[in-house]
């Protein structure tokens, strides 16, 4: 007797493995709007129409998708991505993504995106698409790649704070929405940092003590530290990150206690910056009597721009602050030098 569709051990028939395009883009973590879209101008379809043409998605369908999805979040443009995906030409056999020419990790990209990035590195692009997508795998994989290709500095500059930024735009002037973006970029961001973060004895001795890193009262936007201070740990430099809204009297204990070589203020929000409380910090002695020593203040941040600061330490990049601390830059009581910018945190 022949088998009947509803036997146990029956092969299901294409409608039951075909999956509807909301299925898919749940999936996939895209719009149903941007699967069908993808459809109409480059082809990436399902090669089998459901009743009443509605889209139905074999598992061959979807696995050109996720190659299209992955190849985009890699900064790929789609019309391209869309070639390589339908043809295999990837590089990298079925659903792989392409081997970067040399040279090409600098080509700047201007294409038309979700979000409002400019002239960018081709890798905000990328990473900027898998956020939008809520694609945290490949969000993590694309952070990786920057600085380990590009070293912390050159991956925090050109590719995190361009991308936090576009992002911190879009949500600014779209409600609430991408906020879930923005938390998802924020956290992958400060987790790739930290990977990069490892503690750091103090040199003992007579030495100078470790590098204090803190926002001012008020200030909840850690990012900019949180660079610094695997910067700070890459090049062998002791610090103590305190991070997001310090009180006035911690940092004031902290600073007696530990007997920092320097203490960087950070402050996004010019409403946070407090030259009183820069001066109080720098003013802040230990040591025994006779030879009390006190700290280098660094100003780090917009919020300190045009702000009276006079003899504080105010490097302009986060390179110039690496230098700065590991004791290659500027001596104290100089004056010299412009807002020191770890790179602004996301808007």
């Amino acid at each position: 007797m022949a088998p009947t569709a509803d036997r146990a051990g029956s092969r299901p028939g294409p409608d039951e493995t075909a999956l509807t395009t909301g299925a898919v883009a749940r999936r996939l973590g895209v719009s149903p709007t941007t699967l069908r879209s993808w459809d109409r101008r480059y082809g990436i379809g399902p090669q089998a129409r459901g009743t009443g043409r509605h889209r139905r998605w074999s598992p061959r369908d979807v696995a050109v998708l996720e190659s299209m999805c992955r190849l985009t979040s890699q900064g790929v443009p789609p019309a391209e991505a869309a070639r390589a995906a339908r043809a295999g030409e990837d590089g990298a056999g079925a659903g792989g993504a392409p081997a970067p020419e040399p040279g090409a990790a600098t080509v700047r990209s201007r294409a038309a995106g979700a979000l409002p990035l400019g002239d960018v590195r081709q890798e905000c692009r990328g990473l900027a698409r898998a956020a939008v997508r809520l694609d945290a795998p490949a969000v993590e994989d694309l952070l990786t790649a920057a600085v380990e290709e590009h070293g912390l500095v050159v991956a925090w500059q050109e590719v995190m704070v361009p991308t936090l930024h576009a992002v911190g735009r879009k949500w600014a002037s779209s409600g609430d929405r991408y906020v879930e973006v923005e938390h998802l970029l924020s956290w992958h961001v400060s987790t790739e940092l930290r990977r990069r973060t490892r503690p750091v004895p103090p040199y003992g001795g007579l030495a100078p003590g470790p590098v204090i890193l803190a926002c001012v009262p008020g200030e909840q936007h850690t990012l900019p530290l949180e660079a610094l201070h695997a910067g700070l740990c890459q090049l062998g430099v002791p610090a103590r990150m305190f991070g997001a809204a310090v009180p006035a009297e911690a940092l004031t204990a902290a600073v007696r206690r530990l007997g920092p070589s320097a203490v960087v203020l950070w402050a996004q929000a010019r409403s946070a910056a407090s030259p009183a409380l820069a001066r109080h910090v720098a003013a802040a002695e230990w040591g025994v009597k006779g030879a009390r020593r006190q700290p280098r203040v660094v100003l780090g941040g917009p919020g300190w721009a045009g702000r009276s600061a006079p003899g504080l330490l105010r490097p302009p990049s986060l390179q110039e602050a690496l230098r700065l601390l590991a004791g290659t830059g500027t001596e104290p009581g100089t004056g010299t030098g412009a807002v020191v910018s770890p790179g602004p945190g996301p808007v």
